[in-house]
């Protein structure tokens, strides 16, 4: 009977270092996948980050692009005003030039008509020995 007994003992005790075996190895496969589980997390959160970096590089970066465009419209349009304000200058030098001519042409024509006529006048009456004057000399001039 003792023998039972103590096979029956060595069975419990045999079982009990099994089951806390089992135990065991079932804790250290659940701490296993829990550090399994928290090394994800850990990298998921790793590129959530990344991700989040480049999203606001990309957006500072287009930021910029759309600066120096804008940039470049007021240049452009600044270079367009200077262009138009230089050919209406031009413009308006060219026709004040070519008034100028034009007048002073007027002016040397009307000299030069007025002199023939009064030579012509002068000469007129000196033929026919006629006193001479410049009163005469416009109203025959005017006529």
């Amino acid at each position: 009977m003792v023998v039972v007994i103590a096979v029956v003992v060595v069975m419990v005790v045999v079982v009990v270092v099994v089951v806390v075996v089992v135990v065991a190895v079932v804790l250290v496969m659940v701490v296993a996948v829990a550090m399994v589980v928290v090394v994800v997390v850990v990298v998921l959160v790793v590129v959530m980050v990344v991700v989040v970096v480049v999203v606001v590089v990309v957006a500072v970066v287009l930021v910029m692009v759309v600066a120096v465009a804008m940039v470049v419209v007021v240049v452009v349009v600044v270079l367009v005003v200077v262009a138009v304000v230089v050919v209406v200058v031009v413009i308006v030098v060219v026709v004040v030039v070519v008034a100028v001519v034009v007048v002073m042409v007027v002016v040397v024509v009307a000299v030069v008509v007025v002199v023939v006529v009064v030579e012509v006048v002068v000469e007129e009456k000196k033929e026919k020995g006629e006193h001479i004057s410049i009163y005469i000399i416009s109203i025959n001039y005017c006529r």
